[in-house]
């Protein structure tokens, strides 16, 4: 499991952004290649958008790894 802490004073992070972040993607275009094709979870369920803002609390799978995102 990976967890992923917010930098002081954002509320959130993107999830291409968490993905590379956390190096199970190497670069934003990765990102978006596995995220449309709707291999990433974020809370249980499929999701399709890069942007997809990640708040406190947040959980995401992508190839049978978990991120956790904590402030």
């Amino acid at each position: 499991m990976h967890i992923l802490k917010l930098r002081e004073g954002e509320e959130f992070i993107k999830l291409g952004q968490a993905l590379k972040a956390t190096g199970l993607v190497d670069s934003g275009i990765d990102a978006k290649d596995v995220i449309t094709q709707g291999l990433v979870l974020v809370d249980g369920e499929i999701e399709t958008r890069r942007g997809r803002k990640l708040y406190d609390g947040a959980e995401v799978v992508f190839d049978d790894e978990k991120i956790s995102i904590q402030k």
